[in-house]
């Protein structure tokens, strides 16, 4: 394990991303969303997906420096053709318009088809709760082989379809931000590159029978992740693939894949200023956080945390004491490099 100074490693990843062919905003923005997935401590979102986005580049399945097509805009609906644009940058444009025009009307919904992977969606809930906005994401994860298994399901059907939920709030926003599977995939891919089972209850085998060795799943596509919850989080997973699916008119889990990461979303944003304004949601949140904070702590528990204050302190400490990153992963970053013609790539860090 290693530990990276945070603008030594956005130096390093812009290297890599402008090496794909993005001009230098599109290479700022996508570095930058990336190293802050790190910073919050998911570093399943983080640089460690370069190589998958290099791979997806050289298969022509993630285009760099694409524009949003306008599918839809009535008012209060805005729908948006990523056409495998780059994910960050096609999710943050199309989050900021949607700003625009909720700052307008009040309120809009969102969906944007098709982009190439956009990265850690509490990233876009920070974006809108920051303008003043409350946030609300289905997101589906299509065109590569299921990775899954719903409820009741004894092999994969679904990706890991996160479900985000934010609100401006003292000190920083309220963001719940998780995937509808017990773990993240990346979290099974940073276990297996540290050679580290993954915790009981989060996979199935290629028989259906629980496991947890990530390899399988990792180097073979074999078995499944669970979702979280039983029927509860499935359920969840099921409404974010039909929400960014059928309803926001996304590629589907059950549409031929092609081998890459293609992510929908289906969002509303809420101008805060229409229903009251953002001190009068704040000050709500400040008292749900002392109603809360001032219960007694359960067995083994030293602290009573809000969604969103994990990643704000995993920030700090990173900021601090560098972001750690496994010795494969760094490999495998390297070696994406080196694909591009970048073969000092670790001597940048």
């Amino acid at each position: 394990m290693r530990r990276i100074n945070p603008a030594r490693l956005r130096a390093a990843t812009e290297r890599i991303v402008a090496a794909m062919g993005s001009d230098p905003a599109e290479t700022r923005l996508i570095a930058d969303h990336l190293v802050r997935a790190n910073l919050a401590g998911h570093d399943s979102h983080g640089v460690g997906m370069l190589p998958a986005y290099v791979r997806m580049l050289r298969e022509g399945k993630l285009i760099p420096n694409q524009s949003l097509a306008t599918i839809t805009d009535a008012g209060a609906i805005l729908v948006f053709d990523a056409r495998r644009g780059f994910g960050a940058h096609m999710a943050h444009e199309a989050v900021a318009r949607a700003i625009v025009r909720a700052r307008e009307i009040g309120a809009v919904t969102l969906s944007l088809r098709n982009s190439a992977h956009i990265g850690r969606i509490g990233t876009y809930a920070e974006q809108a709760a920051t303008a003043g906005m409350g946030f609300i994401a289905y997101v589906n994860v299509a065109d590569h082989h299921p990775i899954s298994a719903p409820f009741g399901c004894g092999e994969p059907r679904l990706g890991t379809n996160p479900f985000v939920t934010a609100v401006p709030a003292p000190g920083g926003p309220v963001v719940l931000d998780m995937a509808t599977t017990t773990i993240a995939h990346g979290k099974a891919r940073i276990a297996r590159n540290k050679g580290e089972p993954v915790a009981a209850g989060c996979l199935i085998d290629a028989a259906g029978q629980p496991t947890t060795d990530p390899v399988p799943l990792i180097d073979r596509s074999e078995g499944a992740l669970q979702t979280f919850g039983l029927h509860k989080g499935s359920g969840l997973a099921i409404m974010c693939e039909i929400m960014a699916g059928a309803v926001a008119g996304g590629q589907r889990a059950d549409e031929p894949e092609q081998g890459s990461i293609l992510n929908s979303m289906f969002a509303v944003l809420i101008n805060l200023d229409a229903l009251g304004g953002v001190a009068r949601v704040a000050e709500g949140v400040a008292a749900t956080r002392a109603h809360l904070t001032a219960a007694r702590r359960a067995p083994g528990f030293d602290q009573i945390q809000l969604p969103g204050d994990p990643e704000r302190a995993h920030a700090a400490q990173r900021t601090r004491d560098g972001i750690p990153i496994d010795n494969l992963t760094l490999a495998q970053i390297t070696e994406a490099a080196a694909a591009l013609g970048i073969a000092d790539f670790t001597a940048m860090l």
